[in-house]
């Protein structure tokens, strides 16, 4: 190669590059203390905390917001595979994202990073209907050193001071749901970090979390606070996937892993947190051909994607009744009804072939005044 070439091959690589920094995003802040923090140590933009608005499209925008905690070990934000490529898939399930850019060591440590996240709690709750929010589907979602600043707010909010003269800080800094991406949450397993899972309580924000075999942080962080959970009897779901390593982001290269964001949907949806329409009681019956249902499912699909899908499992002893609490039930709606027969019999001699799927006639509407629903299939 003459040096001639290379000199034009360095202008060509330095013209792509250019031009792809010219493509990218504009990152608008919104500064959490237009002001200045508290505890600022200059001017600079890493002296000013602020979020990144990712809304919704309009025709898909289900009022639910996501605060997104990079990670980076609280030295960096890793704002891309763990912030706005994250905010855009969360935009396609009609969430409303903000990115947010937390102070950072060397020169504030995570008890900061952690004042500023709750402050973009309540920044968000105050500017809620702004963006066309719910007050009371504001979750958090975090990455690594993000999932443990993540997992501090969701153990370690208030409700606010009625009395501050600033109006943000009078509202909760609690999230309405967290979302804990292969987090630290055990400072005896990661030194340097606060223990986050021994504050869990029965207020704790429902919660997913996610992790890897391989991570070398450790999914035992994970678990730790998984189980914390379930010890306060809070609605919890943890996926644990075999292969990857630590920083995955979406993992979009790993058939496994990259299902984590529409499970995350899935856990949203049934815990509520995509609607504000009131979840209530249910009960009924199902028959199949005139019996009562031996073993299965019977499911309420609503016509509103956003609504919870609620389901109920049916034993023989049952004779095909079922209940499902206003915890687990449905909201006012249309729903169509499937029913999973999945045994004739039971603990003696195969009694089906296979498990069959019956789609009842028509629909049925569940309103806050109807508790019973019938539900009759036929075979043939």
């Amino acid at each position: 190669m003459t040096i001639r070439t290379f000199h034009r091959i360095s202008l060509i690589s330095l013209l792509i590059s250019t031009a792809a920094a010219a493509d990218l995003p504009k990152y608008e802040p919104i500064y959490l203390w237009p002001e200045g923090a508290p505890g600022a140590k200059g001017t600079d933009e890493k002296d000013k905390p602020s979020l990144a608005l990712y809304p919704a499209p309009k025709d898909k925008a289900n009022g639910t917001a996501v605060i997104i905690a990079p990670g980076g070990g609280y030295h960096v934000h890793a704002i891309d595979h763990e912030g706005a490529q994250v905010a855009k898939v969360l935009n396609k399930q009609g969430i409303t994202a903000f990115v947010l850019k937390y102070r950072l060591k060397p020169q504030y440590q995570p008890d900061v990073a952690l004042l500023d996240a709750k402050r973009a709690v309540r920044w968000v709750r105050l500017n809620a209907k702004d963006y066309n929010l719910s007050i009371n589907r504001i979750g958090m979602l975090g990455f690594s050193a993000g999932g443990h600043l993540a997992s501090a707010v969701g153990t370690d909010f208030d409700d606010g001071d009625e009395k501050a003269g600033d109006a943000i800080e009078k509202q909760s800094s609690r999230p309405d749901f967290l979302c804990l991406c292969y987090p630290v949450t055990s400072g005896d397993l990661l030194k340097g970090y606060a223990t986050t899972h021994d504050k869990v309580t029965e207020k704790t924000p429902p919660t997913f979390i996610w992790f890897t075999s391989e991570d070398n942080l450790n999914p035992e962080h994970g678990i730790r606070f998984y189980q914390a959970l379930r010890k306060a009897k809070v609605e919890a779901e943890i996926h644990i996937y075999s292969r990857g390593q630590h920083g995955l982001g979406l993992a979009p290269g790993d058939p496994a892993a990259s299902q984590w964001p529409a499970q995350f949907d899935t856990f949203l949806r049934n815990t509520g947190n995509l609607t504000d329409a009131k979840r209530v009681a249910v009960s009924g019956r199902v028959t199949v051909d005139g019996k009562g249902l031996h073993r299965g499912w019977v499911t309420l699909i609503p016509q509103d994607e956003n609504l919870p899908i609620s389901n109920a499992y049916i034993t023989e002893k049952a004779d095909g009744k079922f209940t499902i609490p206003a915890t687990h039930g449905p909201c006012p709606g249309q729903y169509r009804v499937v029913v999973n027969e999945v045994a004739q019999q039971f603990l003696t001699v195969p009694s089906m072939e296979d498990a069959r799927t019956f789609n009842a006639e028509g629909t049925v509407e569940v309103t806050d005044g109807r508790q019973a629903i019938e539900v009759k299939v036929v075979s043939k």
